[in-house]
């Protein structure tokens, strides 16, 4: 049973790399477009997006294009994403990040998953800057509210420093997010910005956002701006 059990892990890590090494071959561009592209889907539209109150009171935004989860008795999740924060000046240039993470139960098969998740406050903000840490140990995080009928509901500022919402085909599904981790996306970040730039730098409005980052915070703006009316 252990050897079996060993075998089905191994299995599934290896679908997890080879996810990850393919999408090595997606530029950041590309990954800011398809960024802007899921948040414009979700929001637009109105009975099933992210309630107008919500995102008008985040602080940063961060969305993963195709999650991939993976599982076969073990679950794995993998995916590369882009944040921004809100500054003086407006939305800060996009950090780049990876997010992984493991279950274990029953389960079988593979979904790509698209993934918002809202930091709310200044502590889950203290977390995302750090560049390294963990939803649920570092960082609490609860599946945010959906709809026009939860704009009333104001429970979700007690909640969570990070709120999520995951989207499978187009419908919104539960994803558990508990345990995985966030790290900077330094190949990612090298190769839009030509250098290193850390978290605290592009998310704290000290570095001008290049033109490439306009398909993501373009739509970004446009969201929070009719969240805030």
């Amino acid at each position: 049973m252990k050897k079996l059990l060993l075998l089905c892990l191994i299995a599934c890590l290896a679908a997890t790399a080879a996810f990850a090494a393919d999408d090595d071959e997606n530029k950041a561009a590309d990954r800011l477009k398809a960024a802007g592209t899921v948040l414009d889907e979700i929001q637009s539209a109105p009975d099933t997006g992210i309630p107008e109150n919500v995102m008008s009171s985040a602080q940063c935004v961060a969305v993963v294009p195709s999650m991939l989860k993976a599982g076969f008795v073990f679950g794995a999740r993998y995916g590369r994403g882009v944040a921004s924060c809100r500054t003086p000046k407006g939305w800060s240039a996009p950090a780049f990040f990876t997010i992984k993470g493991g279950s274990f139960g029953l389960q079988i098969g593979g979904q790509a998953v698209d993934l918002v998740m809202l930091i709310m406050n200044d502590n889950g903000m203290r977390n995302l800057l750090a560049s390294k840490f963990k939803l649920g140990a570092d960082a609490s995080v609860a599946a945010g509210p959906v709809g026009r009928a939860a704009t009333a509901d104001t429970d979700w500022k007690l909640r969570a420093q990070v709120l999520s919402y995951s989207r499978a085909r187009g419908v919104f599904a539960g994803l558990e997010l508990s345990g995985a981790g966030i790290h900077q996306d330094k190949d990612s970040t090298r190769e839009f910005y030509g250098h290193m730039v850390p978290f605290k730098t592009s998310l704290t409005g000290g570095l001008e956002p290049p033109p490439g980052a306009f398909p993501f915070l373009s739509t970004l703006a446009k969201w929070a701006k009719t969240a805030s009316k």
